[in-house]
């Protein structure tokens, strides 16, 4: 029960986040005059996404090239995601420009791209397309392991592809 509360109030502090920085945005103007645009930085090329494995207190689960834990989102079907709008900022999902690379033990024929509404393309491993959780900030955390937002569960993936479900429920 306890482990429901902590997820609870997680689940709480991040909406309330979502909140407070939707309404303290930030304006596409600087202060240095009325109208004068801030100079945009030039738009990078993001290379293939990288799947690897990492060891956390969960078991050995997929995680992105720095270290964070990847999930699948339960609500999604037929290797499409159904997160997007608010659900994917809070767990944006996983992109890539090319063939993803699997690294590791990570298994390169579950690897694939799922096209989204906005024509990006989202990893998918074992046919579920994957997502970071905002709140794991530092590879080895898990803290959007079981966590039920936007209509569905959330779970970190095994190297076979399949859900790990935490024994806090």
């Amino acid at each position: 029960m306890k482990s429901k509360v902590t997820v609870l109030i997680s689940a709480a502090a991040t909406v309330a986040i979502a909140l407070v920085s939707t309404a303290c945005g930030s304006s596409a103007y600087s202060s240095a005059g009325y109208g004068s645009p801030i100079a945009a930085s030039a738009p990078t090329r993001a290379a293939a996404a990288t799947v690897s494995i990492g060891s956390t207190q969960l078991g050995r689960i997929l995680v992105d090239s720095n270290g964070r834990t990847l999930y699948l989102f339960e609500k999604d079907g037929n290797r499409r995601s159904a997160c997007y709008g608010q659900c994917a900022t809070f767990w944006p999902p996983l992109l890539t420009h090319g063939k993803p690379v699997a690294r590791g033990s990570a298994r390169k024929s579950l690897l694939g791209t799922t096209r989204r509404a906005n024509a990006s393309q989202q990893v998918t491993y074992a046919g579920h397309p994957l997502y970071r959780y905002v709140q794991d900030r530092k590879p080895g955390q898990t803290t959007g392991e079981g966590l039920l937002l936007f209509g569905a569960g959330w779970d970190a993936l095994s190297p076979a592809g399949k859900k790990i479900e935490s024994d806090d429920g």
